[in-house]
C-alpha cells in the first residue's frame, strides 16, 4: 500500500479508536457514577469557587466536559442553579477536561493489551450493571490508549517529512499560524481532546538530532490555545436552539477560552518556561507530551483564577450579548400568588395556592395543545414550545409543592384544613404526572421520528383525537375542582370510557395497517406506549375530579378567604328540609 495511503488510514482509523474509547468510557462513567456526579453537581455550587470545584470534579471523574455542561444547563434549566452557578462550573469543567492530556501523557504503552483484556473480561463476566459498566470503563481507555499508540506509529514518517518541516518551522516563527492549525484541527475532529492528543504524539516525534521535539514546546502551544478556542465553537453550535441560559453558558465558555488565548498568545515565552520549570527534566522528546498537558493546565487553571472574581462580569457581557428574558427567567415560571408571609395565616394560605394551581392548569392546557401541535406539523418552534410549557410547569409545581409542605409541617391547620391542603398537594402532583406523561409521548414521538419511523396519518390523525380527548377531561376535571358540580363525576367517567373504547380502536387499526403494510412493524411498540401514556394521563385527571368531589373545591377556600360561609351544592337538599 501507498505510504501516504497508510499514513491517513492509520491517522483516520487512531483517531477514531480513541474517539470511540473517549466517548464510550465517558459513557459509561456517567451510567456508573452520573446521579453521584449530579448530587455533588448540585451540593457544591452554593458559591463560585465551590461551583469551579465541583466543575472540575465531575469533569475529572467523567472525562467529559461537554457531560458537565450538559448538567450545569439542565439544572439552569429546572431553576435548581443560576446562570453564574453554572458559568463558575464552565469555568472548572476547563481545568478538569485537562485530566485527559496529564493521563494521555503516561507512557502506557506496555500495559494497554492487558488493559483492554481486564475491561473485556469485567464486562463480559460480571453479571451487575455497575460492574459491568465499569469493565466497559477500563475497556474503553485501554481503546483510548490504543488509538494513541496506533496515531504515534503512522506520525513517525512525518516527523522527517520536509512538507511537516517547513510547516512546523512556520508555525514556531508565527504563533497566530499555530492557533489557526489548532482550531481547524478541533472543528474537523470536535473533541479538543482528540487534537491535543495528536499534539502531544506528534511533538513526541524526534526531530533530526534524535533528541529535539520535531515541533518544540514553543511551537506546540499556539497549537494548543487553537485547540481551546476551537473546542468553543463546538459548544456554541451546541446550544443553537436552546435556551437563552444555555446560550450564554457556551457563550461563557467561547470568551473564558478566546480571551485566554489571545492574552497567552503574547505570553508564550513565559508560559514555556514556566512549563519547563514544573515539568520533569530529560530529553525534550521524552517529555514534551508532560509538558503540553501541563501547558493546557497551566492555561486553564490561570483563567479560572482570572475569570473567578470577574463572574459578575462575564454575567453581564453574556446577558448584554444575549438579551431578553430566558422562559426560566420570565415571570410565568415563578409564582404569583403564594406569599410565604401568610403561612401561619391557612385560610389565606390555601386560598392563594388554589390560586397558583388555577394558573398551573392554564399553563397545562397550554402544553396539552402544544402537544397536540406537535404531533400534526412536527416542527421545531413546536417542540420549543412544548419544553418551555413542561419546564414552566415542572418549576410551578415543585414551588407549590415546597409551599403547602411547609404549611402542613408549620402546624395550626384544623383536620378540615389538613384535608384541604392534602387535597391541594393531592391535585398538583397529579398535574405534574401529566406534564411527565405529555413529555414521555412527545420524547417517543420524536425518537421515531429521528431513527425514521414514522406513524401513518390515520395514526396520528387517531393520536390527535386521543390528546383533545385527554384536553377535554382535563378541562373538566380543572372546572371540578373550581365550581363543583353533582355530574362531574359521570362526565369524567364518560369520557374516560370514550378514550379506552378509542384506544382499542386504534390499536386494532394499527394492527391493521400493519398487516397491510401501511405502517412500520417497527413503529408498534412506540405507537402502543403513547397510548398507555394518554390512558395514564386520563387517570390523573380522574384522580383530580375524584378529589375535587371529596375534599378540595376552590369556590368553597375563596368564600372562607372572604370571610362568608360557603353553600356546598351537595348540602341544599338537607338545609331545605
Amino acid at each position: 500500500m501507498n505510504e501516504k495511503l497508510q499514513i491517513i488510514f492509520g491517522l483516520i482509523g487512531g483517531l477514531a479508536m480513541f474517539l470511540f474509547g473517549m466517548n464510550s468510557m465517558s459513557a459509561a462513567l456517567q451510567k456508573a457514577a452520573g446521579e453521584k456526579m449530579k448530587s455533588i453537581l448540585n451540593f457544591l455550587t452554593k458559591n463560585p469557587v465551590m461551583g469551579a470545584v465541583a466543575g472540575m470534579i465531575v469533569t475529572a471523574v467523567l472525562q467529559s466536559s461537554s457531560a458537565t455542561t450538559v448538567m450545569a444547563i439542565g439544572f439552569v434549566s429546572a431553576g435548581l442553579m443560576s446562570l453564574p452557578q453554572a458559568i463558575s462550573v464552565i469555568f472548572g469543567a476547563n481545568i478538569g477536561t485537562t485530566m485527559t492530556a496529564q493521563l494521555l501523557a503516561f507512557k502506557l504503552s506496555n500495559y494497554i493489551y492487558p488493559i483492554i483484556f481486564a475491561g473485556f473480561i469485567i464486562n463480559f463476566v460480571c453479571k451487575r450493571e455497575k460492574l459491568k459498566n465499569i469493565g466497559m470503563v477500563i475497556f474503553s481507555f485501554g481503546l483510548l490508549f490504543e488509538g494513541i499508540e496506533i496515531m504515534g506509529g503512522v506520525m513517525k514518517p512525518l516527523a522527517s517529512s520536509p512538507f511537516f518541516v517547513d510547516l512546523m518551522g512556520k508555525v514556531s516563527g508565527m504563533p497566530v499560524l499555530g492557533v489557526l492549525l489548532g482550531m481547524v484541527m478541533t472543528l474537523v475532529v470536535q473533541s479538543s481532546s482528540a487534537t491535543i492528543a495528536v499534539l502531544q504524539n506528534f511533538a513526541s516525534q524526534p526531530a533530526a538530532d534524535g533528541i529535539s521535539s520535531v515541533i518544540g514546546l514553543t511551537g506546540a502551544i499556539p497549537i494548543l490555545l487553537g485547540d481551546n478556542i476551537g473546542t468553543t465553537i463546538t459548544a456554541l453550535l451546541a446550544c443553537i436552539g436552546q435556551s437563552k441560559n444555555a446560550k450564554r453558558t457556551a457563550l461563557a465558555h467561547s470568551i473564558f477560552n478566546i480571551s485566554g488565548s489571545i492574552v497567552f498568545l503574547f505570553l508564550i515565552p513565559v508560559l514555556a518556561r514556566f512549563v519547563t520549570m514544573i515539568s520533569p527534566s530529560g530529553n525534550e522528546i521524552d517529555v514534551i507530551s508532560r509538558q503540553i498537558a501541563n501547558a493546557h493546565t497551566t492555561f486553564n487553571i490561570v483563567c479560572t483564577l482570572v475569570w473567578l472574581p470577574l463572574l459578575p462580569v462575564m454575567v453581564k457581557i453574556v446577558t448584554f450579548i444575549v438579551r431578553g428574558k430566558d422562559v426560566s427567567e420570565s415571570e410565568g415560571i415563578k409564582t404569583r400568588y403564594i406569599d410565604e408571609k401568610l403561612i401561619h395565616q391557612p385560610t389565606a394560605a390555601m386560598y392563594m395556592i388554589s390560586l397558583e394551581i388555577s394558573r398551573l392548569s392554564d399553563y397545562t392546557t397550554a402544553m396539552i395543545n402544544s402537544l397536540r401541535s406537535y404531533i400534526t406539523d412536527k416542527t421545531t418552534s413546536a417542540a420549543n414550545e412544548f419544553a418551555d410549557l413542561v419546564v414552566i410547569i415542572k418549576s410551578l409545581c415543585t414551588s407549590i409543592t415546597n409551599y403547602t409542605t411547609k404549611l402542613i409541617s408549620e402546624g395550626g391547620l384544623t383536620i378540615s384544613q389538613a384535608d384541604q391542603t392534602a387535597g391541594l398537594l393531592f391535585v398538583t402532583n397529579h398535574i405534574e404526572r401529566i406534564a411527565d406523561r405529555s413529555s414521555e409521548m412527545e420524547k417517543i414521538y420524536r425518537n421515531n421520528a429521528a431513527v425514521g419511523k414514522s406513524f401513518s396519518e390515520e395514526a396520528v390523525e387517531g393520536l390527535k383525537e386521543n390528546v383533545d380527548l385527554i384536553g377535554h377531561i382535563f378541562y373538566k376535571s380543572i372546572e371540578a375542582l373550581k365550581n363543583g358540580g353533582p355530574n362531574t363525576a359521570e362526565v369524567i367517567n364518560s369520557a374516560k370510557e370514550e378514550l379506552r373504547k378509542e384506544q382499542r380502536i386504534l390499536n386494532k387499526a394499527h394492527i391493521l395497517r400493519v398487516k397491510d403494510g401501511r405502517c412500520s412493524p417497527a413503529s408498534t411498540s412506540d405507537y402502543a406506549a403513547i397510548l398507555y401514556e394518554l390512558e395514564r394521563a386520563a387517570d390523573d385527571c380522574v384522580s383530580i375530579a375524584e378529589e375535587a368531589l371529596e375534599t378540595v373545591s376552590f369556590a368553597e377556600l375563596q368564600s372562607i378567604a372572604n370571610g362568608s360561609e360557603p353553600v356546598k351544592e351537595e348540602n341544599n337538599d338537607d338545609k331545605s328540609e
